[in-house]
């Protein structure tokens, strides 16, 4: 195993008149492939920093059954994945092979970000994902660690810039903060390109429904996740998107990732998992009304949501998965918030809070490997469900209920399930959405589920245009 010691160089800055979107618009253009994470919290004080990464100096990236590993020395290492080869230990194997000095900061400054898409579990579970026609090929797992990461202190408005390096001489904070001085931000407009379409129609959607429903009666699930894919052709910049996005639907996460030939974005609202000092933690979300832009029906709806059979014995089923999941590498799992009605930007959800402590052995990637994906984007019993999506969603699900994210060098990790996202990929904007079907659905209101989902969505492509 390779061994790198990475020498960190750091300067605290002032950064009451920048924000992290003036300073992604500033970086960008100087470093491209470079990402910006964001929280807009309704826990507040948990989630106060927001990070841009540019400049990649090793990463390992995951695609057509090959691991390439790329190294800061220029050297690089491939590996043909097998029936014997273990991919969640590779990546943590990869993650361990980078130190960094110690140091008392409470804030993420240096390790591995990227992600995990849905396609990536034929490397975790025993399940066969194949290559669709019309589906958009992403690489499978990217994972990055960059050189110079702005971390921004919302609560304190102070930002910390980083540099990462092999050698003792190489120091860019000086060339880093004068860009961030610079009055200009090259700007470009956004428009969309034609009429958006549907890999779906809305019949073909409900008759799939129905199929599911007759599953859940014959026993083969208890739920099951059906999803659709939505396509927009655009022109221009579709930074403005994310913009737009982050403005009406303020998320935990929000993220801007770009890799080149295309980028991932988007407003989640849901962990995937999160790992922190040993303790692992999974939010489910399951059970959704749409809100009606009026504070008193709202909380009615809420109270009708927390009421409604349906959606309650969906939530319950996806909290036993998530208890069931940790407990696989872990002990004292424990369900800490139960059924909690959380308002969020165009729906309201019923969210739990899962934790667990790892095992003395279990390592970070082998826990996401066995949580991955997250239930409320397949269905239960998963890994049944995973074969019914496999047979009836015409296109692969690539970043769709993915996870993204970072996990540092000790093994914390924290990362959004890919939903109230957008690839873009060939003047193209993907975007995609399902809903939970149990036994008693009902195939219009499952159909009209999804549309309430991706109305934030279509909301940010209306907007980006006038920005």
């Amino acid at each position: 195993m390779k061994s790198f010691k990475l020498n960190t160089k750091y300067k605290q800055i002032l950064a009451d008149t920048i924000t992290p979107v003036s300073i992604y618009l500033k970086i960008r253009d100087k470093f491209p492939n470079s990402l910006l994470l964001e929280s807009s919290d309704y826990h507040g004080g948990d989630n106060s920093f927001s990070y841009i990464c540019c400049n990649p100096i090793a990463s390992i990236k995951i695609e057509n059954e090959t691991i390439l590993k790329s190294y800061p020395d220029g050297t690089s290492e491939k590996i043909f994945i097998n029936e014997h080869t273990s991919v969640p230990e590779i990546i943590q194997e990869f993650s361990h092979e980078f130190t960094s000095e110690k140091n008392d900061f409470k804030f993420i400054n240096n390790g591995l970000f990227g992600y995990l898409s849905y396609d990536a579990v034929r490397y975790f579970e025993k399940v066969t994902i194949a290559k669709k026609e019309n589906s958009n090929t992403i690489p499978d797992v990217y994972y990055a660690v960059y050189q110079n990461i702005i971390a921004i202190n919302h609560f304190k408005n102070e930002a910390y810039l980083f540099c990462h390096s092999l050698d003792e001489e190489t120091n860019n904070l000086a060339e880093i903060e004068q860009l961030l001085q610079s009055r200009n931000i090259a700007s470009y407009k956004f428009t969309k390109d034609g009429e958006g379409f549907s890999n779906l129609t809305d019949e073909e959607f409900k008759h799939n429904v129905a199929l599911a429903k007759k599953h859940c009666f014959r026993g083969d699930v208890f739920q099951l996740v059906l999803s659709r894919r939505f396509t927009q052709g655009f022109k221009g910049d579709e930074f403005n998107v994310y913009r737009a996005l982050r403005s009406i639907n303020p998320s935990p996460y929000l993220f801007f990732f770009d890799y080149g030939d295309f980028k991932i974005f988007g407003s989640s609202p849901e962990a995937q998992i999160i790992v922190k000092d040993r303790k692992a933690e999974i939010h489910p979300i399951a059970g959704t009304f749409k809100r009606t832009g009026d504070d008193e029906k709202d909380a009615v709806l809420a109270k009708q949501l927390s009421e409604d059979k349906k959606e309650n014995s969906e939530h319950v089923m996806l909290v036993d998965l998530a208890r069931n999941d940790l407990s696989r590498n872990g002990h004292h799992v424990n369900v800490e918030r139960y059924r909690e009605v959380q308002f969020f930007s165009h729906v309201i959800h019923l969210v739990s809070k899962v934790t667990g402590q790892l095992h003395e052995k279990a390592t970070t990637m082998q826990v996401v490997a066995d949580t991955f994906p997250a239930g409320t984007l397949s269905g239960a019993p998963k890994h049944s469900a995973m074969q019914l999506i496999e047979n009836y969603e015409k296109t692969n699900r690539n970043f769709y209920g993915g996870a993204i994210g970072f996990m540092d060098f000790e093994g914390n990790f924290n990362h959004a399930i890919m939903i109230r996202t957008f690839l873009s990929k060939n003047h193209q904007l993907h975007s995609q959405a399902g809903a939970g079907i149990v036994a008693s659905s009902d195939e219009e209101s499952e159909m009209q589920e999804v549309y309430n989902k991706l109305r934030a969505l279509n909301t940010a492509l209306d907007l980006a245009e006038t920005i």
